[in-house]
């Protein structure tokens, strides 16, 4: 096990009407003149924004501003138009109500609102993102986890590069509002993939080349059998709230770091997909489902052992006669399982008939340079061979 360093300063509100715990958390973590971020009209038909803003208004809290419009794989444009809005408005911090698109944008604009430069310094390395304005976070989606990491992910529309930025602290929410309640309208793919997101944020924990984190192991391991057994009631009945609410939970202990503690972590496929969302405009999770298994598959042939430890693990399966097929086995599980949920498995699935690979390796090496990758470096050559894998 590395050294290591883990941050969670977020509270967490969780349960059957916890949004009415806006009032005391926004006095306690001073959102006295907030920006309101969402999404599409969901949280507007459902009666939501109207609660968030019956509540603000009933503990005080007039002076806010609203920007909606937030779209999946969100765009730079409206990070800058939520900057300027803080700006000259003199608002003091960012409450975002859904999903980890919303919650990505609210912290981009948090950051940025404060910064003398260009918010997108955060996102292609220029600059570490160090400061934010506090960021409030009313969850409706649980896929991406952003409620409890220190992680956003934009789209810059010129060139259409997808980035993420990181930071220990800055972009970590105060606080976070969990109903599971407000997830059950979500439609079934929508539901499926960000289930699938979730998974994926802990493989790409779980697949190290670290040695000896028998604890974080179980832990990983512990969440990704949970979410598998929850998930198909979730999907059979959508109000189910005791599978909602462990969905919700896993969702967020995918991503909050404690599945990574003390191992270097590998992110390939995230990188990858990010291209494919960026130029195709797929799901981010769908994506997932077709280009992790892939990977795992190039995997199973180069280093299987993290792949045959997790088929065993977590999906039952029997040591076969080598590393190499238990691992394949496991994909196989995986794949089953990923299917059972309605995700695609392969590019046309995607409703990618003829990707342009070429495009999407030469956007990839420009973003994340020659090498990239924890578990196993990979070069443009490994990336071209991994995205036909997913054919």
């Amino acid at each position: 096990m590395d050294n290591f360093t883990w941050v969670t300063p977020t509270k967490y509100v969780f349960g059957k009407n916890s949004v009415k715990s806006l009032p005391q958390l926004v006095k306690q973590f001073g959102l006295n003149k907030p920006l309101v971020v969402y999404g599409g009209g969901s949280v507007v038909r459902s009666g939501l924004l109207q609660q968030v803003e019956e509540l603000l208004a009933g503990c005080g809290v007039n002076e806010y501003m609203l920007l909606g419009g937030v779209k999946p794989n969100p765009l730079d444009d409206l990070v800058y138009e939520g900057i300027r809005l803080c700006r000259e408005n003199g608002l003091d911090s960012v409450l975002a109500v859904g999903g980890g698109s919303v919650i990505d944008t609210a912290k981009a604009v948090a950051a940025g609102a404060i910064y003398s430069g260009d918010f997108w310094d955060f996102y292609c390395g220029k600059a570490p993102c160090e400061t934010a304005m506090p960021i409030g976070v009313i969850l409706t989606i649980p896929a991406a986890g952003s409620e409890g990491s220190g992680n956003s992910v934009i789209t810059r529309r010129e060139g259409m590069r997808k980035l993420g930025a990181r930071s220990e602290f800055a972009l970590r929410p105060k606080f976070a509002i969990m109903d599971p309640v407000l997830t059950f309208t979500l439609p079934p793919y929508q539901t499926a993939a960000g289930i699938v997101d979730m998974m994926c944020h802990i493989f790409e924990r779980y697949f190290s080349p670290t040695l000896n984190t028998q604890v974080t192991d179980r832990v990983a391991e512990g969440v990704l059998m949970s979410i598998i057994e929850e998930a198909p009631k979730v999907i059979a009945n959508p109000t189910d709230y005791q599978a909602r609410a462990n969905i919700m939970w896993a969702g967020t202990l995918a991503h909050n770091g404690v599945c990574g503690t003390g191992r270097v972590e590998d992110w390939s496929s995230h990188a990858m997909e990010h291209e494919i969302s960026a130029v195709y405009g797929v799901t981010h999770g769908a994506g997932l489902a077709v280009i992790m298994p892939a990977w795992m598959v190039y995997m199973a042939h180069n280093d299987p052992r993290r792949g045959a430890q997790l088929a065993e693990r977590v999906f039952g399966v029997e040591p076969q006669d080598t590393p190499t097929e238990t691992a394949l086995a496991g994909i196989g599980e995986l794949r089953k399982f990923f299917h059972s949920i309605g995700m695609p498995l392969t590019f046309g699935e995607l409703g990618i008939d003829e990707p342009d690979i070429d495009l999407l390796v030469r956007k990839l090496i420009e973003n994340k340079g020659e090498k990239f990758g924890g578990y196993m470096v990979l070069t443009a050559k490994e990336a071209e061979e991994i995205y036909k894998l997913a054919l």
